[in-house]
C-alpha cells in the first residue's frame, strides 16, 4: 500500500532545497537592503536641519587689505606718517604708522573696506596701538568659526528661548540645529539674529 503522505511531498530524498517565495534558506544572512532601517537615523535625515557657522572669505579680506593699502599710500593725511597695512600671517593683520592717532585712523580706512565688501567688523579681532621702536603698530585678528564658550552661549539661548523640540549640537567650530518644522528653524534664525554674541554667524546647508 502506498504512503499517502508521498504523493503530497515535492522533495527530492535528502531533503528540500526550495526557498519559499520572499525567504531565505537557514543560515543564509540577508544583505543590507534586507534588513530594517534603524529608525533613528530615519528620523534624524527625515528632521530639516541647518549649521549654523562663521565663515569669512579671505581673498575679500585680501581685497579690503588692498584697497586700505593704496588709500593709505595716496591720501594726503597720511603722507609722511609712514602708514602701512599687510598680512602677518594666514588669518592675521598688522599696521603701522609713526603716531598712534595715525595708525588708528588706518584702522578705521580698513574697516571701512571691510564694511563696503559686506565682511562684518566682527569679524576683525583688533589689538590696541602698541608703540615698537619709532612707531605704534595695531595687530589684527580675522576670526574664523566660533570659539567654543560662544557656541554653548548660542545652544543655550536655542534651548531656553526657541520653539520646543529644537535641537542644537557642536560640532567642532560650529552648530548643527535641528527641528521637526521647518517654521520653528527659521524661528531659531529670527531669534539668533537678534542677539548680539560677539561673533560674525551665517545660517548655511539649510534643508
Amino acid at each position: 500500500m502506498r504512503d499517502s503522505g508521498a504523493k503530497n511531498s515535492c522533495c527530492p530524498p535528502g531533503g528540500c532545497n526550495r526557498v519559499p517565495s520572499g525567504g531565505r534558506t537557514a543560515g543564509q544572512r540577508g544583505t543590507e537592503h534586507d534588513r530594517p532601517p534603524d529608525s533613528r537615523s530615519m528620523s534624524m535625515a527625515a528632521n530639516p536641519s541647518f549649521d549654523i557657522v562663521s565663515k569669512v572669505d579671505r581673498q575679500e579680506v585680501d581685497n579690503a587689505l588692498r584697497q586700505a593699502e593704496k588709500e593709505l599710500a595716496t591720501r594726503f593725511d597720511f603722507r609722511g606718517t609712514g602708514a602701512e597695512i599687510s598680512w602677518s600671517g594666514e588669518e592675521a593683520i598688522g599696521l603701522q604708522a609713526e603716531t598712534e592717532e595715525r595708525v588708528r585712523a588706518a584702522l578705521d580706512v580698513f574697516k571701512e573696506k571691510l564694511v563696503k565688501r559686506n565682511i562684518s567688523l566682527k569679524s576683525l579681532d583688533a589689538g590696541d596701538p602698541r608703540p615698537s621702536g619709532k612707531v605704534f603698530k595695531i595687530d589684527c585678528k580675522v576670526i574664523q568659526g566660533i570659539e567654543t564658550d560662544k557656541a554653548k552661549a548660542i545652544s543655550k539661548k536655542i534651548r531656553d528661548e526657541g520653539p520646543k523640540g529644537v535641537q542644537a549640537q557642536i560640532q567642532g567650530d560650529q552648530l548643527r540645529v535641528t527641528g521637526k518644522k521647518k517654521d520653528d528653524l527659521q524661528a531659531v534664525i529670527a531669534l539668533l539674529k537678534g542677539e548680539d554674541f560677539g561673533v560674525a554667524l551665517q545660517f548655511t546647508n539649510y534643508r
